[in-house]
């Protein structure tokens, strides 16, 4: 459904799973995991991997921090779009990426859930693109102490309101790993 002229094609969009981003996240290991299940997948279906890493004051560019996490290896043929902003196409080459590759539908897995998942989501719906979120392959830590809900409940409440996220020509939508079909 997307609104790109000739973009069929879907991509695999793995967001942030850096060190520093997901070291302390709420279910770690089995969302990497199933990050790590839809790369497989997707490589194996011929689906474009785009990985995505954030870069700031606390993710200095080469640290430990801001490398993707060992269990999760990009392929040299995989692109990697460096970002600076929660929306990962805010003054990044992923657009360009995506248009060059036919893409006009995601699938978007990472982290952080109530930050980069959540404006990259909606970045890519006012920008034309159908995006499909993993329910169970996106995370983040626990910022109760600064008033914010549960780590639980953020990603419970994104899950559900992302469901029924449209607009004109685009949709939104959630899906568990087992359920992602990089077809339709």
């Amino acid at each position: 459904m997307t609104t790109l002229d000739n973009r069929p094609n879907t991509a695999l969009l793995v967001v942030d799973v850096q060190n520093g981003v997901v070291d302390d996240a709420y279910e770690r290991d089995a969302v990497v995991a199933n990050i790590g299940g839809l790369v497989g997948r997707a490589r194996r279906e011929g689906v474009p991997v785009v990985w995505v890493r954030h870069s700031d004051e606390e993710l200095v560019q080469g640290s430990e921090e801001w490398r993707i996490v060992d269990e999760l290896r990009p392929d040299d043929a995989e692109p990697i779009v460096e970002k600076s902003y929660g929306d990962s196409f805010e003054d990044t080459d992923l657009e360009k990426i995506l248009a060059e590759r036919g893409i006009g539908r995601l699938v978007v897995t990472g982290a952080e859930t109530d930050a980069c998942i959540r404006s990259t989501l909606h970045g890519a719906l006012v920008r034309g693109y159908d995006a499909t979120l993993v329910g169970d392959a996106h995370t983040t830590g626990d910022k109760t102490a600064w008033g914010a809900p549960s780590p639980e409940q953020v990603i419970a409440h994104t899950n559900l309101y992302w469901r029924f996220q449209l607009a004109p020509g685009r949709k939104g939508g959630t899906v568990e790993t087992s359920e992602v079909d990089f077809r339709g």
